[in-house]
């Protein structure tokens, strides 16, 4: 009994961990890059600030709601392709930005004095992704 609760308690730890990091890199990922800033010069909607940092949230807010739930959205195809569509630019926006992501290591090091330490940090960020990959695809997807 205390064993099972044990379990389940490390188990919402670890979840909740995961979910801190994850979002917290999201927002720094998009805080860092100015991504937001760059859609509206790239768009020239000076005015339109509030509606895309709304479109930021309610998307993060939907796409996690889809991806705890099991809901089946059936669509037409021409749903689908403009779904896909969507997925594409945020995907090229995303590339397009991590070209730029390399930049943020070396300041982070710099303003947290660990510049000998960088390459561990990127060893550090590297194998963390290999493990939780392989723990995921070998025991949470089995």
């Amino acid at each position: 009994m205390i064993q099972t609760i044990l379990v389940n308690a490390l188990q919402v730890l670890i979840g909740f961990s995961g979910g801190l990091a994850v979002g917290g890199g999201f927002v720094a990922f998009l805080t860092v890059l100015g991504i937001i800033p760059r859609l509206i010069q790239l768009t020239k909607g000076n005015g339109l600030i509030k509606v895309l940092i709304g479109c930021v949230i309610v998307g993060s807010i939907f796409g996690t709601y889809l991806s705890f739930t099991g809901v089946a959205w059936d669509q037409p195809l021409f749903m689908l392709l403009i779904w896909g569509l969507l997925h594409g630019v945020f995907n090229g926006m995303l590339a397009a930005a991590l070209t730029e992501v390399l930049n943020v290591f070396p300041i982070i090091t710099k303003r947290i004095r660990l510049e000998r330490q960088l390459l561990w940090l990127l060893m550090a960020v590297v194998f963390g992704k290999i493990v939780g990959s392989l723990f995921q695809w070998l025991v949470l997807v089995r």
